[in-house]
């Protein structure tokens, strides 16, 4: 949900109110061409505006993490298909093939920067549970993979009912910290996933995910600052 996204909303509809209160209550000499021209730039503006607060009705957001339900489905109808948009855009699946996530906060809210030093943790069994594998990417404020000397983009794995195979190491008790951050941390190269220098997003994705995704009772826990 990006501050410029909703500016740009609060800007578009101011503009179309303006329209509607100059066409309604301050008649002036109309022509085809400029009803034409103002009924399309309104309907579109107002389109947008709809579609941006629809977004932010349906989508939900847990410990800065942002998803939205029904993302794929042949029922859903173009508004609906235009909310899910504006916060994931692009191609989705359905949410029995695939659950998405993003967030460019901390868990306090905080943007998301390389200055920083960040944890993911997940405590014991509590990975996203899935049937086919699941991946924490991270992108630059542009949303493009971030170069490292690792060239390492996501991290992530399968973890099922058949075991464990994220290649990431356990705490003694059988959490996982993720050390999201720009250097190497010292001991924990093998769940580090590199950051850039400055604001970036990060996106969960979890294929055929399991029936807690799927009911809305698993949580993804927070990225939390440590330094």
């Amino acid at each position: 949900m990006s501050n410029t996204y909703t500016y740009l909303a609060i800007l578009v509809g101011a503009v179309c109110v303006y329209f509607l209160i100059r066409i309604f209550f301050f008649p002036q000499a109309r022509t085809v061409s400029s009803d034409l021209i103002q009924g399309a730039l309104v309907g579109f503006g107002l389109a947008f505006v709809s579609a941006q607060i629809y977004a932010r009705i349906k989508a939900k957001k847990v410990n800065g993490w942002i998803t939205m339900f029904g993302l794929g489905e042949p029922r859903n109808g173009m508004f609906l298909r235009a909310a899910h948009a504006q916060l994931f855009p692009g191609p989705v699946n359905v949410p029995q093939e695939a659950m998405y996530w993003w967030t460019n906060v901390d868990g306090a809210g905080r943007a998301l920067s390389g200055v920083h030093d960040y944890v993911m943790h997940f405590p014991p069994g509590q990975l996203p549970p899935n049937h086919a594998f699941w991946s924490i990417t991270m992108g630059d404020a542009g949303n493009h993979f971030v170069a490292n000397p690792i060239n390492r983009y996501s991290v992530g794995g399968i973890t099922s009912n058949a075991g464990d195979r994220t290649g990431l190491a356990q705490n003694p008790d059988g959490s996982v910290d993720i050390y999201i951050q720009k250097a190497a941390p010292a001991g924990h190269e093998s769940n580090w996933l590199p950051a850039p220098s400055g604001n970036f997003i990060l996106w969960l994705r979890v294929y055929i995910p399991g029936e807690a995704i799927l009911q809305g009772k698993y949580t993804t826990p927070p990225v939390a600052e440590v330094r």
